[in-house]
């Protein structure tokens, strides 16, 4: 939440500067404190927004550092709280590289960089993924001078690679300056800057640091090895019901299977229906993922598998785009489908509130939707969601043959069963 809180008032000023007529009634920049305002308003300055509601639960809230004295056992401060059955969702941190050096320094994580106050006026951000392109997108937009330094050939590793590439370019026509397939050798702190030792003697310089390559799991010093669960190097294991032991559970970034929030609250419900004595299981087919870029890029399902075919439609196509802004800029919708079962297994969307129209293909994944049903949906006009119809129709499929009344009978049984 700090961090979109943060993205929002950069993306609407540079979304008013596209469009003809707004742009002529922007004259004025960012204000970098109402900006800091709106997200200690948003994040209840980072104090517990939920307090009056699960006491409204009867729910009770112990604030402290917990740790499992023994099975049925969790210790807060000198406080005992028994249990007969444990949730674990004790989240991840930022972890950071065995860089020589770098551990000595005072450098920035997610966590210092959106609850800062400040605007440095130089940057350098040690990985290309989610959070180190959102935060040098914002810093960049409040005035900083920024670079982005990554380890392989392509920003969002996570992501399609063309995804990446075409992110590149936006925030290189921004300023940044990206330096990809670089590695860091070396970092040092003088009074002014850090410094990162490039191979061949180069030097890169600012006045901040940002470490953005990546979360672990908080399972060490809490007492978990008490309990009979397995922790391995992604996390602690779970099953479909997200049981971990017996009568523990555990939830969100602490099982490493996927660290998104909206993941921890599906995986939530799923042990909640376990706990309760129910048999629901937990499916990953469809996690959707979303980076708050501007334009945002978006994806679902997966991208790999034997035979899979593939379609991709031009956002700058869509009717929408003509009335978004000018110029237009580029974004794309990649879909991916299984051509014997026809239907779609994966989908990657880069363009304006991608993660909002993308939601109807995760619903399409998860359910098995045929591709013939998604190429009969009427799409809003004018809408991005146009750019479904135009990707789903355009993938390499064999045809099927039918008789004249069959495709309207599957489409309307389908939609039912969906």
């Amino acid at each position: 939440m700090p961090s979109k809180a943060l993205l929002r008032p950069t993306e609407a000023l540079a979304a008013a500067r596209r469009a003809p007529g707004a742009a002529e009634a922007v004259t004025g920049a960012l204000d970098a404190e109402r900006v800091f305002w709106w997200r200690d308003q948003i994040t209840g300055g980072l104090d517990s927004s939920q307090e009056a509601w699960l006491a409204g639960l009867n729910v009770e809230l112990v604030r402290g550092t917990g740790r499992v004295v023994r099975p049925g056992l969790v210790q807060v401060g000198d406080r005992d709280l028994p249990y007969d059955k444990l949730v674990i969702a004790t989240g991840s941190s930022a972890s950071f590289p065995p860089i020589p050096g770098l551990a000595d320094t005072d450098f920035w994580t997610n966590r210092e960089a959106t609850t800062t106050r400040e605007v440095p006026e130089s940057l350098i951000v040690l990985g290309g993924g989610v959070v180190g392109s959102e935060l040098a997108q914002f810093f960049n937009r409040l005035g900083s001078r920024v670079t982005v330094v990554q380890d392989i050939d392509h920003l969002l590793p996570r992501d399609d690679p063309d995804a990446g590439r075409l992110l590149q370019e936006l925030l290189e026509e921004e300023g940044i300056e990206v330096r990809l397939s670089t590695l860091t050798q070396r970092v040092d702190r003088t009074d002014s800057e850090f410094r990162l030792h490039l191979p061949g003697g180069e030097v890169l310089a600012a006045e901040r640091l940002l470490v953005a390559t990546g979360r672990k799991p908080n399972v060490h010093d809490l007492g978990f090895e008490q309990l009979g669960l397995t922790i391995s190097k992604r996390g602690i294991e779970v099953d479909e019901g997200l049981r971990a032991a017996e009568n523990v559970w555990a939830i969100g970034d602490v099982t490493g299977i996927a660290l998104f929030t909206h993941v921890g609250k599906y995986q939530a419900r799923i042990a909640a229906q376990s706990i309760a004595g129910g048999d629901a299981r937990a499916d990953y087919r469809a996690v959707p993922a979303v980076a708050f870029t501007d334009p945002q890029i978006a994806s679902v399902g997966t991208f790999d598998g034997e035979g899979l075919v593939s379609s991709t439609w031009k956002v700058s196509s869509t009717a929408r785009a003509s009335t978004y802004e000018r110029p237009k800029r580029p974004g794309f919708l990649k879909v991916f489908a299984d051509p014997e079962r026809r239907v779609l297994v994966g989908a990657a969307a880069v363009g304006p509130e991608a993660g909002e129209w993308l939601r109807q293909l995760t619903l399409a994944i998860r359910a098995e939707v045929p591709v013939d049903v998604l190429r009969d949906t009427i799409q809003l006009y004018p809408t991005f969601s146009e750019a479904v119809f135009f990707a789903v129709r355009d993938l390499p499929l064999p045809e099927v043959e039918r008789e004249p009344a069959t495709l309207a009978t599957e489409v309307s049984s389908a939609a039912l069963a969906a």
